[in-house]
């Protein structure tokens, strides 16, 4: 039986897990409260076929690696990890490959945790902006946090929570490399929140000054790029299910409840893999 090991299951993570579960796999999970305990992970680790890690850095190290890594290095099971595609920085709104050098952008704990797995033989699957249900411009829209900033030709990519999931596992038979998972189209925010307010019948959300964001949004909106996904296509023979955000919004749309008439409030909408 394949076994399929998950040090943090996160969102994405989680999707991933009931994807594999659906298929016949067995999976363990490795959460924050087991990440410590040497002498369970090395037995989880023992039984699993497939060992993918969705935990980012923290602050300067990668902790799954910093723990495990000798051990992860040593255990020939097939490895993946979640990276982004924050490790090629800003481009200038051109278009980035897996040949595109890392390292330069405001990510470089992220970068060295990419590098570090692709020295142990990783699938390191490269995630733009990550959306899906309950994680959309739909949800930011309908919780009134949705809003434009006024920059002509920012460009970001993004990627539904399904397709990495489909992507992924094309990955587990798959030759080791960094693979890149985004949609076929990067598209500026302004048109993504645009689309989503139409869908639900709403109006575009207002513009708000750049300078007014918190310093990670700033961050976010310092760089871009435009990223391809061809290899994926082309080594995975992976094609995304949600090629643009208008069909992955609409597909998200379908199973939205309606707009109530009061607005519920606005919540925090944060990034994990």
């Amino acid at each position: 039986m394949s076994r399929l090991l998950v040090f943090g299951p996160g969102y994405t993570a989680s999707r991933l897990i009931a994807a594999a579960q659906a298929q016949g796999w067995a999976v363990e999970a490795v959460t924050r409260a087991i990440l410590d305990d040497p002498a369970q992970v090395a037995a989880m680790v023992a039984r699993a076929t497939h060992i993918l890690s969705s935990v980012p850095p923290a602050g300067e190290e990668d902790p799954v690696l910093a723990r495990h890594g000798p051990l992860l290095a040593g255990c020939g099971a097939w490895l993946g990890y979640l990276s982004s595609t924050g490790v090629y920085g800003d481009a200038g709104g051109a278009w980035v490959d897996e040949t595109a050098p890392t390292g330069s952008g405001r990510r470089s704990a992220r970068a060295r945790a990419d590098g570090d797995w692709l020295t142990l033989g990783a699938r390191v699957f490269r995630l733009p902006g990550i959306y899906g249900p309950g994680r959309s411009a739909l949800d930011r829209v309908m919780a009134g946090s949705a809003h434009r900033v006024d920059m002509p030709g920012q460009i970001f990519s993004r990627v539904h929570v399904d397709d990495i999931v489909s992507g992924v596992m094309a990955g587990f038979a798959a030759p080791a490399g960094a693979y890149n998972l985004a949609d076929d189209e990067p598209a500026p925010q302004n048109d993504v929140v645009c689309h989503a307010a139409r869908l639900l019948g709403l109006p575009d959300p207002p513009f708000v000054a750049l300078e007014t964001l918190s310093p990670m949004a700033r961050g976010f909106y310092a760089e871009n790029r435009r990223v391809a996904n061809g290899k994926a296509r082309r080594v995975l023979g992976w094609t995304p299910a949600y090629p643009d955000y208008r069909a992955g919004l609409r597909a998200l749309s379908a199973s939205t409840s309606p707009i109530s008439a009061s607005p519920p409030p606005a919540i925090a909408v944060g990034v994990q893999r």
